[in-house]
Order: structure tokens, then sequence, then C-alpha cells
């Protein structure tokens, strides 16, 4: 009986299994209720005396090796189906093709710009949406009640008076400065929020882009030079104009038109509204109050700024009649885009 349960011991630790359904055979053949070990232990009462030991022990050995031996084929089989679901079944018929997804126009844009400056020595910087008083108004020439501060109608939040959702990404460059030392030559992408009323026009919130150049000796001619590679880059046509506006944080400071031209097709009659000159941002020479709040020595330092409306250039670019459209997230708009990746 003995040599009996040792031919099963050495059977089951070189048992080999292929599937579940012969693992689950196995564990009933020596583990069920009517399997070899309950008819061992049903047998050990007719064992003499002095061969109980040696029995006990060896069956206790064919139910250790039979039980780890489940174990151990289930663990394998279980890895080897885990890896294969990683690809599936490779055999199967090929079924629809995966969607593709499109970039959003607003990130289409934006990445073309980001683009553009990265190539002439612009770094991309970031900063909170959620804003404070001094870095979005007064660190930019603003101090309270200033009058110029009615020009954003903003979005305070009630609970601090003091914190604000950013009407602009003028509110980055300060945090720059504040944390570098010229030549500082940075852009700043981001949303901002204003409350406006919502049309086809204008949004409570959009997307902008503004550029800082600061340097030793930085002219008014440096910004203009640098405007014309912008619209040339982005637009093809390098032709602008630059109109005496005016900015709380430059002096002096200036709109930003572009010669669109084409004066003979209704769109761009519209886009120009007949006079050939679109208007894309406004710019300036930082104020000297902006780089001192900044801890930047104003006599030896001077620099250019200027900001770009990425919603309103992705209208432009891409024939875009409403700008509610950019935020409403409908999948037949977005697909438009596929071409654009």
């Amino acid at each position: 009986m003995i040599d009996k349960i040792k031919e099963l011991i050495s059977e089951a630790e070189s048992f080999k299994a292929q599937s579940k359904d012969e693992v689950e055979a196995f564990r009933i053949k020596y583990l069920g209720k009517k399997g070899l070990l309950n008819d061992f232990f049903a047998e050990f009462k007719n064992v003499a005396n002095d061969q109980k030991k040696e029995f006990g022990q060896t069956i206790n050995k064919l139910k250790k090796t039979a039980e780890d031996k489940v174990n151990a084929l289930k663990a394998e089989l279980e890895s080897t189906e885990e890896v294969k679901g990683i690809y599936g079944d490779l055999s199967r018929p090929g079924g629809e093709p995966v969607q593709i997804g499109a970039r959003h126009p607003i990130s289409i844009v934006k990445n073309q710009i980001i683009d553009i400056f990265s190539r002439i020595g612009f770094n991309v910087s970031e900063g909170p949406e959620i804003e404070d008083d001094w870095h979005n108004f007064t660190a930019l020439n603003l101090p309270e009640y200033h009058p110029a501060r009615d020009m954003q109608d903003t979005f305070f939040i009630q609970t601090d008076p003091d914190i604000l959702l950013r009407t602009h990404t003028s509110s980055v460059q300060v945090r720059y400065m504040e944390n570098n030392t010229p030549p500082i030559r940075t852009i700043s992408p981001g949303r901002v929020y204003r409350n406006e009323a919502i049309s086809a026009r204008s949004h409570c919130f959009f997307h902008q882009l503004e550029g800082l150049y600061i340097d030793k000796d930085v002219s008014f001619a440096d910004l203009k030079q640098t405007l014309q590679h912008f619209t040339s880059e982005m637009f093809g046509k390098s032709e602008i104009r630059l109109r005496p506006s005016y900015f709380p944080f430059t002096e002096p400071s200036a709109e930003i038109d572009v010669y669109w031209g084409g004066l003979e097709t209704e769109t761009d009659y519209k886009i120009t509204k007949g006079t050939g000159w679109l208007e894309i941002g406004g710019c300036g020479m930082v104020d000297p109050n902006v780089l001192e709040n900044c801890k930047i020595d104003s006599t030896e330092y001077s620099g250019f700024a200027f900001g770009v409306g990425i919603d309103r250039i992705a209208m432009l670019l891409h024939q875009i009649g409403d700008i509610r459209l950019l935020s409403e997230n409908d999948v037949r708009f977005l697909e438009q885009f596929k071409s654009a990746l």
C-alpha cells in the first residue's frame, strides 16, 4: 500500500496540464470527496500498528504534493491568460478600425504659436488660474481703485475679495519676473476669465497668449520686428500696423493690426469690416513701474510685452463663426480637425 502511495506521489509531481479543466480533474482525482486520499485515510484503520506512522506520513506527503501541484498549475495558467489578454486573441478577424481622436482647434493654434516663438528663443511659462490681486492687478501698475480696473469685468471670490479668476495671463509674467532675472524671453499661454455676456463673438472664458522680452537696450523696433515675424509665420502676412492705445502696464501702448486684404470676397470683407486690416492683439513697452514692482532695475533694463487671443486666431484660421463651438465639445465639430493632427 505504501509503495502504491509513493507511485502516486511521483505521478503527481510530474503531472502537467494545458487547461483549467485538466487541473480540476487532477484535483478531484486526488483531493475530491471520493478521491484517492479519502480512500487511503479510510484504509488507515486497517494498517498494522507498526506501519501506521510511515503510512500516515506518506499519505500527508501525497496530500501536500497534490495541493502544491494544483496551486502551481492554477497560477501558471492565470499568468499565461493575463499576458495573452494584453493583445487579445490574435487569431480573431479584424473588426471595426479604432477611431482616431482629433486635437482641439485651440490646442492646434496654441501649439503653432508656441512653435513660432520657441524658434526665436522664447520659453513657455505657466501660472495659476486662481490669482491674487497683487499679481493680476497691483503689480501691473493697477493699484486699488485705479479706473482702468473697470476695463476688465472680474470674477472675484466672494469669501475673499483679494482672490479672483485671472483676467489675463500677464499675471504669469509677473510671477516669472519675480523668480527670474533678465534677460527674460517668455510666452504665457492660458485660459482667462471675464464677466462678459456670452454670444457668438465673446465668452466668459477664453484663451490668451502673452509674450514678454526684457533685456538691456530693448526698443520698440525690436517689438515691431518680433510681431512682423509672428504674423508672417502664422498668417503668411507680414504687413502690420501699430495703432496708439492704452494699457496700464505698457507705455507706449498699441493695438496690433495685420493687413488681411482680400476685400474681393464677402468672407474677407466681414473679417476686416471692409478696411482690409484685422486687429489681433495689443502690445507695448513694459512700464518702468511694473519692472520695479518685480524687483528689476528699470534704469538698466527695458522690455516689451504683447498679447494675442488664441480663440480669435483659431476662429480666423479655421473659419469658425461662433466662439461657443470651442467649448461645447460637440464631436461633430471636433472631428473636422483630424487632418490638423
